[in-house]
């Protein structure tokens, strides 16, 4: 059994924050924290610190914020803590200088049952894709993002209609649990670290951009209402309605969406409106849009947006 372990942690938002919180509540001694640097942000451009940043002053945790990860002026400073393992939890992509530097190790939390998903968006791509189970890994780091021997997978179900949002906080959840097993099986010197399987297909997690987002309504029902809920609550699907008289075209982004599978013989990307519901005919049935947030106005339910707003005059673009 390892009987000093001293942890350097590296991560930015709440996701990372689940699995340094249990660590601290653990007992495990955290000789540093390692985040983003503070930056402006919002309307009033107000210096934010990383949620991680906020949680390691709240606990008195010793904290770095590099600019360049490989700076001589930040390896001493990493040197000087003396750390024999280090955690990564959604940060960025480290230089060899800095993962090769404790004697145990760097190891990396990763939201997919890799090797399947490596990339920025592995969350957001499982349910695009239409997967029924994910899970996440934590696995050592080489040279080659995300292809690192893996230490421990857990996985989980994927529901119909379950959100990327939804999916992210339950990964959360699990994915601490599996960093302090992972850590405590270090500490117990009980750890078999596996190559990765690459005889398989490999599906990627490519960082995700807005043109990517807007919604094609020609595309199948359960590829449309993947589309959206991989998407929510972000970087968020888009449509634009335009309107019949005046040609103005409205942009909203669409949060929430239900299936109704049946025939009919409508175009597609018909609109169908009544008092409390918005639905466009696809192949395969119809959308029933559930919330959805027109630009620049709150995000709101659709029985709620349909008192104030008629979609009647308009079609999709």
């Amino acid at each position: 059994m390892i009987n000093d372990l001293r942890i350097v942690f590296m991560g930015t938002p709440d996701f990372a924050v689940e699995s340094l919180k249990l660590l601290v509540t653990n007992g495990y001694n955290i000789v540093g924290v390692i985040t983003v640097p503070d930056k402006p942000a919002g309307r009033g451009q107000k210096i934010m610190q990383s949620a991680v940043k906020k949680y390691a002053v709240e606990n008195s945790l010793t904290i770095l914020q590099p600019t360049n990860l490989k700076s001589e002026e930040f390896t001493a400073e990493l040197n000087a803590v003396n750390a024999n393992l280090q955690i990564v939890v959604a940060f960025r992509m480290l230089p060899e200088s800095v993962w090769n530097m404790p004697t145990l190790g760097t190891f990396n939390l990763h939201a997919s049952l890799l090797p399947q998903y490596r990339g920025a968006a592995p969350i957001n791509w499982a349910i695009i894709n239409g997967e029924k189970e994910t899970g996440v890994s934590t696995f050592f780091l080489q040279h080659k993002i995300d292809t690192g021997h893996i230490i421990a997978q857990e996985k989980v179900t994927i529901g119909g209609n379950e959100t990327a949002g939804e999916l992210h906080d339950k990964l959360m959840g699990i994915g601490s649990q599996l960093v302090l097993k992972t850590v405590q099986n270090i500490e117990n010197e009980n750890v078999n670290p596996q190559p990765q399987n690459e005889s398989q297909e490999l599906k990627e997690a490519f960082k995700i951009f807005k043109p990517f987002c807007k919604i094609d309504w020609s595309e199948p029902i359960n590829k449309i209402h993947n589309h959206v809920r991989g998407l929510s609550p972000y970087p968020t699907a888009w449509t634009e309605f335009k309107n019949k008289t005046t040609g103005e075209s409205v942009s909203c982004k669409v949060f929430r969406t239900e299936k109704i599978l049946e025939q009919h013989d409508l175009t597609v990307g018909e609109i169908i409106t009544s008092k409390t519901e918005l639905k466009i005919a696809v192949t395969g049935g119809y959308l029933n849009i559930i919330e959805l947030q027109l630009a620049g106005k709150k995000r709101m339910e659709m029985a709620a947006l349909l008192n104030g707003f008629d979609f009647n005059n308009y079609t999709l673009t």
